[in-house]
């Protein structure tokens, strides 16, 4: 299963219809937790989620609406027993803060520390890059392989069957015929994470070619000012970004709490987003990656 799960949208102040960062990816057999802001372990309740799933913490940087639901959320791991190390990743500058929080969450559980202080890949299939924000901040980006999908139809008309299909995938050859004679092409799927950030160079890196792509959408074009100010993205911002990057799906979210309604910013991220599909998440929303594509060869 491949699937986002938004724990929280609002960005520095919750309001009554939305809590603090918190996006739980479900990641075949891993769950990555990111930005697990105050009252994250309670969102998790709400939707479903098991703490036990969680193989992973990614952290974008040290301010308090994307990492004071740490401590709760590792001890609430600890009580449902949780025997699995869990790789806590976060920007190398931060690492008071982290120690401070790890200091009052519930001893027993396998924390594996995993700063970072540049880009680069950073765990299999997990790198960041740097973003551009008031404090040290990077964004995340999961990808797999391209692979391919064999076509029986060309395998039989190859004579191939049997054992004889795996040794083809393993050597790429077999008796004159050519692995890419006999399938296509299946790109393998991507996600990006990108939060507090003013546009830059590191947010377009991440963007490139994601099937989903969770971005923050702080302020409104209108108030592009502010978002200068305080380093954030606007929705129009979001949208660009999905656009340059070829993006399938742009999740916007971390809405100051000035919008009450925030169709107005799905609007403009729209406007401006080309071919992606753009949504404004909501607490609890669950969005499933789109189906996989095939190239024919």
């Amino acid at each position: 299963m491949r699937e986002l799960v938004v724990l929280g949208t609002a960005s520095q102040v919750p309001t009554r219809t939305r809590n603090h960062n918190g996006y739980m990816l479900r990641w075949d057999g891993e769950g990555l937790l990111f930005d697990p802001g105050e009252g994250t372990q309670r969102q998790m309740i709400h939707a479903g989620v098991s703490a036990s799933q969680i193989t992973r913490i990614c952290l974008t940087h040290i301010h308090g609406d994307h990492c004071f639901g740490l401590p709760g959320v590792l001890s609430r791991m600890v009580l449902d027993g949780v025997e699995h190390p869990v790789h806590l990743h976060y920007p190398a500058s931060g690492e008071d803060v982290v120690r401070a929080l790890l200091s009052v969450t519930s001893p027993g559980l396998d924390v594996r520390l995993q700063p970072h202080n540049g880009p680069g890949e950073i765990a299999d299939g997990l790198e960041v890059r740097p973003l551009r924000h008031r404090v040290e901040t990077y964004g995340y980006r999961l990808f797999e392989p391209d692979s391919r999908t064999l076509l029986p139809d060309r395998l039989a008309l190859a004579g191939i069957v049997g054992p004889d299909v795996g040794i083809l995938q393993r050597n790429g050859s077999l008796r004159g015929v050519r692995l890419d004679e006999v399938s296509v092409t299946r790109p393998g799927q991507r996600f990006a994470f990108i939060m507090d950030t003013a546009p830059c160079p590191g947010a377009e890196e991440l963007a490139v070619g994601v099937d989903v792509l969770v971005a923050e959408s702080t302020f409104s074009d209108d108030d592009s000012d502010l978002a200068a100010q305080y380093a954030h993205l606007t929705a129009g911002q979001a949208g660009e970004l999905a656009a340059a990057g070829g993006v399938g799906i742009l999740v916007l979210t971390h809405f100051s709490s000035r919008y009450g309604d925030v169709d107005l910013l799905a609007d403009q991220a729209r406007a401006r987003a080309g071919d992606a599909r753009v949504v404004a998440a909501n607490d609890l929303d669950r969005i499933a990656f789109p189906k996989r594509q095939r190239i024919s060869s």
